[in-house]
């Protein structure tokens, strides 16, 4: 029997949005485990060792954070359609990083004065910064420039296909809907002004939209962990000889991001590659815990 695709994600997440489009591109059924939009997270802490960010996918016992891995490991058991081709992943995190503030300071800007005074504080430690509504305010006419010139490249790039892949939808399109989906649910009319007169982007804009997200299961907290318990985690991989950290397999180490999120992960290193890291976890009733992390974006020193 195929382990379960297990998603912690909530519904309003921009990150988690990504996970759910390429389920439905690849017409995958999905467990879905909606997990708190801040701290705490009981039913997910202890999987992960730490990591808060969402999404997080689950299969068995072998854990995944951040979806630049999510959405290889996807990709590397689920392979038709092809989604990954070219510099798709440079794409990626572009989408991620600098297209996101933007979309962020669009966002709160517009609606920054009406979010609970809890997820603002919630947000401020993650971010290890001020959540400042009145300098996102100050920024959203630069932020908007930026916004609508990340849009002209869509423009560009849909010149040649439905999609940026080209006929089918590639990581590419995945990476950059993220954006315009979340901006559309929280602020329609601000996405409807920055759309405008980008013709090829709105009609690629219906076009993912009607794609949906797959089969879709609900399942509770407690059940994924479960199933963690059930299982054990996949092969441990190999550590590269030549990498330039030096580390070996079984050196204990510890992960964190080098954005934001930085909350430690210790563990026994199991594989290293040039795009993972993966963590081996005691994790008292859940037994051993494989955690993988991606490496771009990620800092990974000896304990």
């Amino acid at each position: 029997m195929t382990a379960e695709l297990i998603l912690h994600h909530y519904d309003t997440s921009p990150f988690s949005e990504k996970v759910r489009l390429l389920f439905g591109i690849k017409g995958l059924s999905w467990r879905s485990v909606i997990q708190p939009v801040i701290m705490p997270k009981p039913d997910l802490i202890p999987l992960t060792g730490g990591y808060r960010r969402i999404p997080v996918m689950q299969i068995g016992a072998d854990v995944y954070c951040d979806t630049q891995v999510i959405l290889a490991e996807i990709e590397r058991r689920h392979p038709e359609p092809r989604v990954v081709t070219g510099v798709d992943w440079a794409v990626n995190l572009w989408a991620d990083r600098l297209w996101f503030q933007a979309s962020v300071a669009l966002i709160f800007a517009e609606m920054g004065e009406r979010v609970p005074k809890e997820f603002i504080a919630d947000r401020e430690k993650l971010s290890g910064r001020p959540f400042d509504v009145s300098a996102m305010k100050a920024a959203a006419p630069f932020m908007r420039q930026q916004w609508r010139a990340y849009a002209g490249w869509m423009e560009d790039g849909l010149a040649d296909g439905d999609f940026l892949g080209g006929a089918t939808p590639s990581l590419a399109d995945v990476a950059a809907w993220m954006n315009v989906w979340w901006l559309g649910a929280a602020a329609p009319a601000v996405a409807d002004e920055m759309t405008v007169g980008l013709p090829r982007t709105q009609a690629w804009r219906d076009r993912l939209g009607a794609i949906g997200h797959g089969k879709r299961q609900e399942m509770a907290p407690s059940e994924a962990l479960q199933a963690a318990t059930a299982a054990a985690p996949a092969d441990e991989g190999v550590c590269a000889a030549n990498d330039p950290t030096g580390l070996r397999k079984g050196d204990a180490v510890v992960v964190q991001a080098d954005d934001y999120g930085r909350d430690p992960v210790e563990g026994v290193l199991v594989n290293l590659t040039n795009d993972r890291i993966t963590l081996a976890r005691e994790c008292g009733e859940l037994d051993v815990i494989h955690v993988h992390f991606p490496r771009a974006g990620y800092v990974l020193v000896k304990r």
